[in-house]
């Protein structure tokens, strides 16, 4: 995590000077060091929306949206609801649970301005049932506020299905109305009709900890980090093939190389370098020196920072078995609602065992890999297999030259085991 500094003079803004923003001297939960760090939370109103607008913020839990526009979508209407989505279902990301340990009240007053902006009567609160101790502290910074008198909206705290696809936000719409945690992309969609029909608007904790932020201190003083299309601070997941695996707080449109040696990674020790999770993209090393973290750059390397991961892959390790385990597990985590997610991603994940295997020529198996790619994209009732696809994608390009090792030689010895994968949870 990026090191904290000490506490700003009574009036400063933290980080005026640079870092860090989002988490507090010593990096205390509770509630009276929150005041101390960021002062009281000022009253906004609907004001507040124009601010994020000029902030440039958008959505931190892997989309991007501009977040304004979705709070403007839901102030547009009555008797709204906000639900701060903590679920983090992605494997290699853990930015998410550490904000919510690290500095709960942040992810709160951010609820709090969002939902007097946009006339919201309740906060819902969701992180993942095994997040056991994340839930703790949160429930915890609940009843301070309440306590010290400062809960202005009602805040509900929820712990919700441990699946990878249960924290999409007409999922966790879903599964709060009593349904299966399983995305429903038929309309009305939250921010028309969510939770117990009414508008809701779904936003990611870290997204909220900056509405928090910006809410205090304005607009200029977020874009004082990053650049004019990346404003603000990030936060991103580093581990790997790195000294120092961590959660890090960086200026938005940071180099990929500075964030990789910030975390104590050896370039010419890594084989690849995962960017978004496991709907991201692999990138290989000869083009992390040319990237930054800002949406431009990695869209020109068909990538996006998505949930804010940067996985190093050592070069000891098999790519391409790797980019296999994690194919199958998006498979086994298919919201079962559709036949390109349930039986093309299971045929997608064996294809790739396959060319594990090796034994047969590198064109053929490729070839059988790219007819599924195709079969499926596009087709699938969520964006589950369209993620699988673009994952499986960027593994053939970077790892060809595996493949057609394998192909001709079978297994190549390579180290596997790096990707978590862990076991899937309950739907409701």
């Amino acid at each position: 995590m990026t090191d904290t500094a000490p506490a700003p003079a009574a009036g400063t803004p933290p980080g005026a000077g640079g870092l860090p923003r989002l988490f507090p001297a010593g990096g205390t939960p509770h509630l009276a060091a929150h005041l101390a760090w960021y002062g009281d939370l000022p009253v906004r109103g609907t004001g507040l929306i124009s601010d994020v607008e000029a902030a440039g913020l958008r959505g931190r839990g892997g989309a991007g949206f501009p977040t304004a526009v979705k709070l403007a979508a839901v102030a547009d209407r009555r008797r709204s609801v906000v639900v701060a989505n903590g679920t983090e279902g992605e494997p290699a990301s853990d930015k998410d649970k550490t904000l919510l340990s690290v500095t709960p009240h942040l992810v709160l007053d951010g609820a709090t301005l969002a939902a007097e902006a946009v006339g919201a009567r309740s906060i819902i609160v969701c992180v993942e049932r095994k997040q056991v101790e994340t839930a703790a502290i949160l429930a915890a910074a609940v009843e301070e506020r309440r306590t010290a008198g400062l809960e202005r909206v009602p805040i509900r705290l929820e712990l919700a299905p441990d699946r990878y696809v249960a924290g999409e936000e007409s999922a966790l719409v879903h599964w709060l109305n009593g349904g299966e945690a399983k995305p429903t992309f038929v309309p009305p969609r939250p921010f028309e009709k969510g939770v117990g029909g009414r508008p809701t608007l779904v936003d990611n904790v870290e997204t909220l900890a900056h509405i928090g932020l910006i809410g205090r201190y304005g607009a200029p003083w977020f874009r004082s980090l990053g650049t004019a299309d990346d404003p603000g601070s990030t936060l991103l997941t580093v581990s790997g093939a790195v000294a120092h695996p961590g959660v890090y707080e960086v200026s938005a449109g940071s180099t990929l190389t500075a964030v990789l040696d910030g975390a104590g990674a050896n370039a010419a020790e890594l084989q690849a370098v995962l960017i978004g999770g496991y709907f991201g993209t692999w990138v290989p090393p000869a083009q992390v020196a040319a990237l930054d973290i800002g949406a431009r750059s990695l869209r020109g390397a068909g990538a996006s920072l998505g949930c804010g991961v940067v996985f190093a892959l050592p070069n000891e390790a098999c790519g391409l078995e790797e980019s296999a385990r994690v194919t199958r597990w998006l498979a086994g985590e298919n919201a079962g609602q559709c036949g390109p997610c349930v039986y093309g991603l299971d045929a997608l994940a064996s294809a790739m065992e396959a060319m594990v295997a090796g034994g047969w020529d590198a064109r053929t198996s490729s070839e059988r890999v790219q007819s599924l790619l195709e079969q499926i994209s596009g087709r699938g009732a969520c964006k589950h297999p369209d993620g699988a696809v673009r994952f499986v994608q960027s593994s053939l390009r970077v790892f060809a030259a595996e493949i057609a090792h394998h192909a001709q030689h079978g297994p190549c010895g390579g180290a596997v085991g790096y990707l978590p994968t862990p076991a899937p949870g309950a739907w409701r």
